[in-house]
């Protein structure tokens, strides 16, 4: 029987997904690693640096952070860190395995901060289409990064 990828990713679904990354050298540019989707709930399960500089040669770190609503001044495509990676020396490992999680897209836009009900739902709601993004970005140009993300994708549209 023949595999039909929409069975599989379709409405009422999770399943779990990865994405891996060589991060080399010569640009700080910043990487998506999960571009969100409305009605979908993103898990992290974990995210692996690897330094792949030669032995004794450090990289000085990359932030991890989500662009995305913030709920204190209720602004959209707001860059939120998540956790910075230290410097790792040649041939060293990272591992971030706390687990959180985050909506596919913004919710409908309030005003200030998030103080009742209403609010709360209007982020589960996702009726916005502006896209949350995890991302990721090196502290120096020169740095090498092997990264590796397990995360469980919820579709619930």
């Amino acid at each position: 029987m023949a595999y039909d990828a929409t069975t599989f990713r379709g409405a009422g679904t999770e399943i779990i997904r990865n994405g891996f990354w060589n991060y080399g050298s010569a640009n700080t540019t910043v990487r998506d690693l999960i571009i969100g989707v409305q009605h979908h709930i993103y898990t992290v399960l974990s995210i692996t640096f690897m330094n792949y500089k030669a032995i004794g040669s450090a990289n000085v770190g990359c932030t991890v952070s989500l662009l995305g609503y913030e709920l204190e001044g209720g602004d959209s495509q707001q860059t939120i860190q998540i956790f910075r990676v230290p410097a790792v020396d040649g041939q060293g490992v990272f591992v971030w395995n706390d687990k959180f999680s985050f909506n596919g897209v913004e919710p409908t836009n309030f005003t200030g901060a998030m103080d009742g009900v209403d609010d709360q739902d209007a982020i589960a709601d996702q009726a916005q289409d502006t896209a949350q993004k995890l991302r990721m970005q090196k502290g120096d140009a020169a740095d090498d990064w092997s990264v590796s993300i397990t995360y469980i994708d919820q579709n619930n549209a």
